[in-house]
């Protein structure tokens, strides 16, 4: 049973199973109240204005809004509340990102139970918390070089659209594409644009 100086907190996760899986195992822990969960990235703002919770635990990958952009809408909108990260996709560039958006921490969802309680209350603290492996990814493997029009590019060529189709979306020339297509390859060390998409993705850029 909860108390006044319960943490409360909004779990998002678009995967049923493992989102009453965290609810049930952080349930357990006295100084923590689990007072809502939801599916999908867009369903948190209303949930979020009607609980004022304390931390909100949200996964990076939902339906709905995308965990990164979800932080930074509630870090601007109710500065108050916290946000922790939970997710499968442990990427560097993921950690880097969601930090820059106000994220009070970020770890895996292999995390054992107590210390993920224990995360929950040192972002409520206000400590910033990040799973000690990703850190030293995140060092070893730099900050994101790419620039914000690259990564749009990237995300098109990640879908296979050949240039035409990226230069119209955008509302940019095929040259114009055709050149931040080449810039993303150099940087990422890659040969063709769908290599460079794959990298960007799989390191979290994108």
């Amino acid at each position: 049973m909860s108390d006044a100086s319960s943490i409360r907190i909004i779990l998002a996760d678009d995967q049923a199973l493992v989102r009453g899986g965290l609810a049930a195992l952080l349930a357990l822990e006295p100084d923590i109240e689990v007072v809502a969960e939801v599916g999908r990235g867009g369903e948190l703002q209303s949930v979020v204005a009607e609980h004022r919770p304390d931390v909100c635990v949200v996964d990076i990958e939902m339906p709905g809004g995308d965990g990164i952009s979800v932080t930074r809408w509630i870090r601007e909108s109710y500065p108050r509340v916290r946000v922790l990260i939970v997710t499968t996709f442990g990427r560097p560039g993921y950690v880097t990102r969601a930090l820059d958006h106000g994220a009070g921490g970020f770890v895996v969802k292999d995390t054992p139970a107590r210390e993920l309680a224990e995360a929950v209350r040192r972002v409520h603290a206000g400590e910033t918390v990040v799973d000690p492996q990703l850190v030293h990814e995140s060092l070893t493997s730099g900050r994101d070089p790419l620039t914000p029009r690259e990564k749009d590019v990237l995300r098109h060529a990640l879908t296979g659209a050949p240039v035409a189709d990226i230069a119209a979306a955008l509302h940019l020339s095929q040259g114009t594409v055709r050149n931040h297509l080449s810039s993303a390859i150099a940087k990422t060390h890659t040969a063709t644009r769908g290599e460079a998409a794959r990298e960007a993705q799989q390191r979290g850029w994108l």
